[in-house]
């Protein structure tokens, strides 16, 4: 007999990782809902409309979703976007509507969709990068709005201990995506920042030449038939000696390569 099929919601499906995760999901026998801004006519994924920057969305979404199939197995807070640019000459509306999409957005929708997944002793997993365990120069907010994640990941694993519900994230490293085009760029300032534009020029080229973002998929998806997860991974054997090296190496050094990498 057949098991019955999962219940998968992933924000920012649309697109890039999270259509790529829908698909993986979908094609395993779950059934996907994508909770984005823009319907992509995914056959993958049933689509309902929610910009995670608007609470009232969010709530209606999870709502919806919970109508629909009376619960959730698996929720992928993936949504997201990039800024690059200086902390100097970086806005700070900018800033926080990096955080507004990145943690806030993520936070948002988990909160209405908790009764449920502690319902169904499911699975929350995050979209982080590599870039929060290792600040990337020009992509401080960035950096800090993942970091911050991670540090949500390792909370939420101590506050729902006991519950059933497992937590984890994804910390991915260059990926192919459509996240490239998207990133917002703050004021160049070539006198004060002369190499600004060669890092950001280096970071943009090496996710151009990035893995594909079905390998993330992949990754999700096993995760999230894993019963005790590790709180972080990453894909590829560099990026998660990356993430080893981040932890083992004096801060100091480790910021001095980072440095000689990007600044």
């Amino acid at each position: 007999m057949a098991s019955e099929p999962r219940i998968v919601v992933i924000t920012g499906a649309s697109k890039g990782i999270g259509k790529a995760a829908a698909a993986a999901f979908s094609h395993a026998g779950d059934r996907v809902f994508n909770l984005s801004r823009h319907d992509p006519h995914d056959e993958n994924a049933t689509f309902i409309p929610c910009d995670v920057t608007d609470e009232a969305q969010c709530i209606d979404a999870i709502e919806t979703v919970l109508q629909s199939a009376g619960r959730i197995d698996v929720l992928l807070l993936n949504a997201g976007f990039g800024i690059s640019g200086p902390v100097e000459t970086t806005t700070l509306e900018a800033a926080q509507k990096q955080f507004d999409v990145v943690l806030f957005g993520a936070i948002r929708v988990l909160k209405p969709a908790l009764r449920a997944l502690r319902a169904s002793k499911g699975m929350i997993l995050f979209t982080s990068s590599v870039a929060g365990a290792a600040p990337i120069p020009y992509q401080a907010f960035y950096s800090a709005a993942k970091a911050a994640i991670n540090s949500v990941v390792m909370a939420l694993r101590n506050e729902l201990m006991g519950t059933g519900v497992r937590v984890a994230a994804v910390l991915p490293g260059d990926v192919r995506t459509e996240f490239t085009a998207a990133r917002e760029k703050n004021e160049v300032n070539e006198t004060l920042y002369p190499n600004e534009v060669r890092s950001v020029q280096k970071m943009e080229h090496d996710e151009q030449h990035g893995m594909p973002p079905e390998r993330i998929a992949k990754r999700f998806y096993k995760l999230s038939r894993q019963k005790n997860p590790k709180p972080f991974c990453s894909v590829g054997f560099a990026y998660s000696a990356v993430l080893v090296l981040i932890r083992i190496l004096p801060n100091r050094f480790a910021n001095w390569v980072l440095g000689k990498l990007y600044a």
